[in-house]
């Protein structure tokens, strides 16, 4: 998809870092946007709080759309700021790029925008590679970075992927527009960074068509992709930890099925399990090093934790590991494989009355429901007469404040940045309404009206 390929009507998205090809793209999206008229560019803006600069740039990309738009450009800011997880099992670059992505969707969601411009080029794409395949990866991270994707109900395009950064740069300079440069483009702690200025020279040198050969790389690999999707879907259905009825029980992985199927197998369909739940992949050394001793724990029937990946073997089953809350997934297991009866309650469900504040136990799950009084951000008395304790069943929805859409947990907790081990405890129901979540708090359809009596919760687990 080009620029000039944008609808007529409505509203596009550009992400806008403020630094040179972002600015590029917003500026040339607007002015395409002017032309065809009845179209309005969103430019967002991810504060991410990791350089002592970041305050600035959001300022300067205040004062750069507040003058386009006095020029007579179609151009709105949207900025929100984010808290990066550092503790998650990931690098500061991967996390950082994680929560930029759910922001930049949470902000064109809520705007109204349903497509997402991103100002990726050729010289990134060909990086993208180089460090997937230094990094091992496999078939999904040597396809690199696709031009136009859909993910989530949102459209994603990087329109320049094939053009190359000479070109951005010439923009830039032709229509003098003012950008920022990240410091930390110059921190050869970071992978890509010494890629471009350490090797890249060098490589560029010996290969002159280097960046090309590989962006086209990228597309061969992309054209195989949707084949190897669905296989490792379909390996990883086959496997599922199914209960009496026949319905996937949580996220469990049958390892023993799982042992049996060739080396390549087992990597493919556990990197494509894994990715699924968790929301980012396993490295190729992780891949290799479960795909080589899980079966051997599986033959002696050892359990066995691996918390730097929030991953568990319990009972020839691959689950994830979510702190305190392993017994409890295991108790869920047991009932699923043992055929409990359909809509019979599970040993960690456990129903109870709330008539005070105080610290109320809910022993199966290895802890206490704290309540306290509180001022504002708490829930009615009322609402926790008649309550329940489960665990997550797949498909719950919060909605993490007022005025913001309902979302899975899953993609609440990686935009709060909450790590696997403070997602454990139980889902606190009343009826059908989710009224608390540990890690997020509580569900903002619950929250108390201003001045009224009201009490906050809070899971706390046994110390142990």
């Amino acid at each position: 998809m080009s620029i000039r390929e944008l609808p007529q009507l409505g509203r596009v998205a550009v992400a806008y870092s403020a630094g040179r090809d972002s600015t590029a793209l917003l500026h040339a999206t607007a002015c395409a946007a002017r032309e065809s008229g009845g179209l309005e560019v969103l430019a967002l803006h991810v504060h991410h709080g990791l350089s002592s600069h970041a305050d600035a740039w959001l300022a300067h990309a205040e004062q750069v759309c507040a003058e386009w738009a006095r020029q007579g450009l179609p151009v709105r800011l949207l900025s929100r700021r984010v808290s990066v997880a550092l503790d998650a099992g990931e690098g500061v670059e991967s996390a950082a790029r994680r929560a930029r992505y759910v922001a930049l969707a949470d902000m064109a969601r809520e705007a109204g925008a349903d497509l997402i411009l991103l100002a990726h080029h050729r010289r990134d794409q060909a990086e993208t590679v180089l460090l997937q395949a230094l990094r091992g990866a496999g078939v999904r991270g040597l396809a690199a970075m696709p031009a136009d994707i859909e993910r989530d109900g949102l459209r994603w395009v990087r329109p320049w992927l094939r053009h190359p950064r000479e070109a951005i740069e010439a923009y830039v300079g032709l229509h003098g527009l003012a950008f920022v440069d990240d410091d930390s483009n110059g921190d050869i702690r970071f992978a890509r960074n010494r890629l471009r200025l350490d090797v890249w020279p060098s490589l560029e040198t010996a290969f002159p068509q280097a960046e090309v050969s590989l962006a086209a790389s990228a597309d061969r690999v992309q054209d195989v992709l949707p084949g190897v999707e669905d296989w490792a879907q379909g390996l990883v259905a086959l496997l599922q930890v199914r209960g009496v009825e026949g319905a996937a029980a949580g996220p469990g992985l049958d390892a023993v099925r799982w042992a049996e199927l060739s080396g390549a197998e087992r990597r493919v369909s556990l990197a494509h399990w894994y990715r699924s739940w968790q929301g980012w992949s396993l490295s190729a050394s992780w891949l290799l090093r479960l795909a080589q001793e899980v079966p051997g724990l599986v033959f002696r029937k050892q359990p066995a934790q691996w918390p730097d990946i929030g991953l568990s073997l319990y009972r020839g089953v691959l689950l994830p590991l979510e702190g305190e809350g392993l017994v409890a997934q295991a108790r869920v297991l047991d009932s699923a494989v043992q055929g409990e009866s359909k809509g019979a309650a599970t040993a960690t469900d456990c129903s109870f009355c709330v008539e005070s504040p105080g610290d109320h136990a809910l022993t199966s799950w290895c802890g206490v429901l704290r309540v306290t009084p509180v001022q504002a951000g708490g829930v009615a008395p009322s609402l926790l007469r008649h309550v329940f304790a489960a665990g997550r069943r797949g498909g719950e929805q919060f909605q993490a404040g007022p005025g913001r859409p309902p979302r899975s947990l899953k993609k609440q907790f990686q935009a709060a940045g909450v790590p696997e081990w403070r997602r454990s405890g139980p889902l606190i129901w009343s009826g059908e309404r989710l009224v608390f979540v540990p890690g997020l708090g509580i569900d903002a359809r619950c929250l108390a009206s201003d001045g009224g009596v009201q009490w906050g919760l809070e899971w706390v687990p046994d110390a142990r």
